[in-house]
């Protein structure tokens, strides 16, 4: 017996504290709600703007009480939005918070009818969905939120609008339904395009990026972006998304230069809380250099928080710098988990050439003369004629610049040429040159910028208006002068 009443004394606090912070998110809502209301009247996005960050971090202590509770308040109960959002919310939690929901509900029903309030309302049923992991849920309220979405042109919306458009794919992604909604994604883009919501179309573009590249379509995803309007970048976090899939596009397209600068450039512009992201990011990019043939440094793979998910690549990397075909095989079915649900496994396939050019390039370096033989069994080609193979690559990479060498056919060597020294030729000169005509072009245009003034476009002075105005500057001074020794 005493047992019991000492278990309903300790539970008591922890029931009366789990109130205590309902009624506070219940509280930091309320005042987002007014955050929003101010907004839509003064017409003011940066308010929508700063209600949506506060959502964010409000977003650990949702609960469904103080979910239900704030749809009471912002809505008018018996309304369509609200009996609909209701529904979504579990019906057994709702007791477990002591609210003055009437109240709460009248105010509402007076005070709140703007469209701002009710996209509002579906964003946070929608994140809470999304957050408890009922994502057929979530699936049914993204949908209703955008039928309701499309009857709604103000540029006050366009923030939460841009938000919904997230999360409406977002949840049909984890169900793995995203073919299904990219029609709707064309649409909305379309849409976004003749009312010039520029937010909206920054986030349809991604989404709709993301969408082809799901299902490795990357002739229309490049097709896409290639006809969609240009302006400049509103938001920086779907700026570094819009970066990070062109640079996956241009890989598959085998430009790699431009792959590698968009994928470093939205590295770069990710924000540092955005990991993840960053994660894929430099995943795409050690690839993508590997292939150019360069080797990432080892700052790299060591960033803060990245060291665990970038080892596979880090192995790669060291594969390839060694040139060993063996190793780059083991590395490549050690982590083919890894690189398979990176969507980078065709890439590394392709990088199998570049281990055996730079194997070549050691051999090449180390033996003045070497036979074909000797050189497939250096490389461990495991294929049925290895000698004409190893012929047929040092072919290439002779053709291609990477040695410096002949094949003698007769005796089947690789004989590689003498490596001459550097400074007996004009490269050093050459070098110092173009460094000095870079100097000296930053040099004249310096010394140009400084010597004319801020107003040289302006009329010049006469000589005449040039002597008055000195004589007027001599008399003042004579004159102040006077003043001060009349004060003595």
């Amino acid at each position: 017996m005493s047992n019991d009443v000492e278990m309903k004394e300790v539970q008591a606090p922890s029931n009366s504290l789990s109130s205590a912070t309902a009624s506070s998110t219940l509280q930091h809502l309320k005042e987002i709600a007014s955050l929003i209301e101010t907004g839509a009247y003064a017409k003011e996005v940066r308010r929508i703007v700063r209600a949506v960050r506060l959502t964010m971090m409000l977003r650990r202590k949702l609960r469904a009480p103080a979910v239900s509770a704030f749809l009471s308040y912002a809505l008018a109960p018996g309304s369509e939005a609200h009996l609909r959002l209701s529904s979504y919310l579990p019906k057994d939690e709702e007791r477990d918070m002591d609210v003055d929901t009437a109240t709460s509900a009248a105010q509402g029903l007076a005070k709140y009818s703007l469209p701002e309030l009710e996209i509002y309302c579906y964003l946070l049923v929608l994140i809470f969905l999304i957050d408890q992991k009922r994502y057929n849920e979530a699936k049914a309220c993204s949908s209703s939120s955008i039928a309701r979405l499309k009857n709604i042109n103000r540029r006050t919306v366009d923030v939460l609008a841009s938000r919904l458009y997230f999360y409406y794919s977002y949840s049909y992604e984890l169900t793995n339904n995203l073919a299904e909604i990219r029609g709707t994604l064309l649409s909305l883009h379309r849409m976004a395009t003749l009312r010039r919501d520029e937010l909206g179309q920054e986030t349809l573009l991604n989404l709709l990026l993301r969408n082809y590249l799901h299902y490795n379509l990357y002739d229309q995803a490049e097709k896409l972006r290639s006809k969609a309007p240009r302006f400049e970048a509103h938001s920086n976090q779907q700026f570094s998304r819009y970066l990070f899939y062109l640079g996956k596009i241009r890989t598959i397209q085998l430009e790699y230069t431009d792959a590698k600068e968009s994928l470093l450039q939205a590295a770069r512009k990710a924000p540092v809380a955005a990991r993840g992201f960053r994660i894929q990011c430099n995943k795409w990019a050690v690839i993508v250099r590997l292939l150019l043939g360069e080797i990432p440094e080892r700052t790299v793979f060591m960033q803060e928080g990245m060291k665990k998910a970038l080892t596979p690549y880090f192995e790669l990397t060291n594969a390839v710098q060694i040139g060993d075909l063996e190793l780059f095989r083991t590395v490549a079915d050690k982590f083919s988990g890894t690189f398979n649900s990176d969507r980078t496994r065709n890439l590394i396939v392709r990088l199998r050439h570049n281990v055996i050019r730079t194997g070549l390039r050691n051999i090449s370096i180390s033996y003045s003369r070497i036979s074909l033989a000797d050189v497939a069994r250096k490389l461990r080609l495991d294929s049925q004629n290895p000698v004409a193979d190893a012929e047929s690559i040092v072919a290439k990479a002779i053709r291609d610049g990477a040695v410096d060498a002949i094949i003698d056919h007769a005796n089947g060597w690789m004989v590689s040429k003498e490596t001459g020294d550097v400074y007996s030729t004009n490269e050093p000169q050459i070098a110092f040159n173009s460094r000095i005509v870079f100097c000296l072009n930053m040099h004249n245009e310096a010394v140009r910028a400084l010597r004319f003034p801020p107003n040289s476009h302006k009329e010049k002075e006469s000589a005449e208006k040039r002597r008055e105005r000195q004589q007027q500057e001599q008399e003042l001074a004579k004159h102040i002068a006077e003043e001060d020794d009349d004060e003595f």
